[in-house]
């Protein structure tokens, strides 16, 4: 017999890229209600950072968690969230939902020109 274990109304038949997105859009919903702004920018989740050659700005010896860029040429602003690189560094859901957090405050910090903090009071805390 050959078909879904799992009917598709039921958590565990989406996928892991699907969970991660639930986990970034949560993180958002939550920055949206202090900071209303945030409606206009694109979050994005990609599996891994791109490499053209090279590394890019502000890469050394790691990769990064996300990245933010700043509207321009008739585009939103946009935050990207890796989510290779942060399941990797993140073991089960508690921890990576509080990962990709901080990735999205810190990159919403860095748009909006204000610090993790203020962005976020409970910054850091765990």
């Amino acid at each position: 017999m050959r078909g879904p274990i799992a009917p598709p109304q039921v958590p565990l038949a989406a996928s892991r890229a699907e969970t991660f997105a639930d986990l970034v859009q949560d993180s958002v919903e939550r920055l949206e209600r202090r900071w209303p702004q945030l409606a206009d920018i694109d979050f994005l989740v990609l599996d891994v950072p791109r490499l053209d050659g090279a590394a890019g700005p502000g890469w050394d010896e790691t990769v990064p968690l996300g990245g933010a860029v700043t509207a321009g040429d008739g585009r939103p602003a946009r935050v990207v969230i890796y989510r290779r690189p942060v399941e990797i560094r993140s073991k089960g859901r508690d921890e990576r939902a509080a990962l990709v957090h901080e990735v999205v405050v810190e990159q919403v910090a860095d748009l909006l020109g204000l610090t993790p903090e203020t962005v976020d009071p409970r910054y850091g805390e765990d």
